[in-house]
């Protein structure tokens, strides 16, 4: 005889109510992740959907055993170029977003979500942001490419940032390090302050935005951090961190002026970079104030108890002199559900290949920079 209150159940969410009605046991999936994503959190992605959901369509599909919540894919379907595309919710800024499974959740629930998601009314899929070893990619398997499209450097720091430091930077680089610290200093007085509490969260967000509107300014920024409907997202969506105990902003100030931010996301004992910008006045430039800011940062994340660091970005420097190693994030393409969906995953990939050979090129690099400020500056005038 069949324990029906263990019976697993499969659904799919299509709007907002019910969405907001997945909040209980939702945050647990999330902490259950092999690399949890803070980007997954039920609040950021609701308020996520309430700014930015317009002209899209929900497709959360959820697993039930009785009445606990044991799996989820947040997905959506929105119109690109004329296609119905299936995506993770939160589009291109779902890193590490994935299945979401509870640990005592059998493995095939993942094939039977995202089977459940195929169900759905779309031409082709193309989600950003996945780790290497993704249940969504592996329950799909043929048909679907998957390509690595971002570094993420990661450190590991279980003694502490101080040990992690010095094991990763010789006398020649701590010297230039305080040297830069004590320049700044020269400037007036230095100090980090750190935001935790929601009011001051909010207070330090509007101090963040201003230094990432001056260091941006008339130059190109791929985030949505710095539009008018990226603030309104960040915004709300820090209120609900706060909530959790999850967002932290730290600033290095110089008499009280804000000069450097780094805005990360503590969960599950790791720190995830979110946005970091400085104040680019040469006179304070010069001294490196967004590094000063990053390793004041990485020592309160670590004071807190934090011992692995997500830099969740690129190759820079800085990160790879100040991590342990690559842990990729990938985007998947394809899974046609038609012949117009295969026509277009293969000229995405055939996008992403062409776009690749041009950030080979210098000078190809060095002319898209000037184009892409020049439009900046042309759209803030209109």
């Amino acid at each position: 005889m069949t324990d029906q209150t263990n019976a697993l159940r499969i659904e799919t969410t299509a709007d907002a109510a019910g969405f907001a009605a997945l909040a209980t046991g939702w945050d647990d999936l999330v902490r259950a992740m092999p690399r949890p994503s803070p980007f997954m959190l039920h609040g950021l992605l609701e308020e996520w959907w309430r700014v930015y959901g317009e002209g899209r369509r929900l497709a959360v599909v959820v697993a039930w055993r009785g009445e606990r919540l044991v799996g989820a894919l947040p997905a959506m379907i929105e119109r690109r170029h004329g296609l119905r595309t299936a995506r993770l919710l939160g589009g291109h800024e779902s890193a590490l977003g994935d299945v979401l499974l509870a640990t005592d959740e059998p493995a095939a629930t993942a094939g039977l979500l995202t089977a459940e998601l195929g169900r759905q009314p779309f031409d082709l899929l193309d989600v950003f942001g996945l780790p290497a070893s993704s249940r969504l990619a592996a329950a799909i398997g043929a048909g679907l490419t998957v390509i690595s499209r971002v570094e993420a450097p990661v450190l590991l720091m279980p003694d502490g940032f101080e040990a992690a430091y010095n094991a990763k930077t010789d006398s020649k680089k701590r010297n230039l390090h305080r040297r830069r610290r004590r320049q700044l200093g020269e400037l007036g007085e230095l100090t980090v302050t750190v935001a935790r509490e929601a009011d001051e969260l909010q207070d330090a967000l509007e101090d963040a935005f201003r230094l990432h509107d001056l260091r941006w300014e008339g130059r190109p920024d791929g985030s949505t951090f710095g539009t008018a409907t990226g603030k309104r997202f960040h915004r709300a969506a820090i209120a609900r961190l706060a909530a959790l105990d999850v967002a932290r902003i730290v600033h290095v100030r110089i008499d009280g002026r804000p000069i450097a931010f780094h805005y990360y996301f503590a969960l599950d004992g790791a720190m995830h970079v979110h946005r970091l910008a400085f104040d680019p006045d040469p006179t304070i430039a010069r001294l490196s104030p967004g590094l000063v800011a990053t390793l004041e940062t990485l020592q309160v994340a670590s004071d807190e108890g934090l011992t692995r660091v997500e830099y969740l970005g690129g190759d820079e420097r800085y990160k790879l002199e100040l991590s342990d190693r690559l842990e990729p994030l990938h985007q998947a393409i394809g899974w046609p559900q038609n012949p117009a969906g295969a026509v277009a995953s293969r000229a995405t990939l055939g996008v992403i290949a062409a776009r690749r050979r041009l950030k080979r090129s210098e000078t190809a690099r060095a002319v898209y920079e000037r184009t892409a400020g020049a439009a900046a500056r042309l759209r803030r005038a209109a």
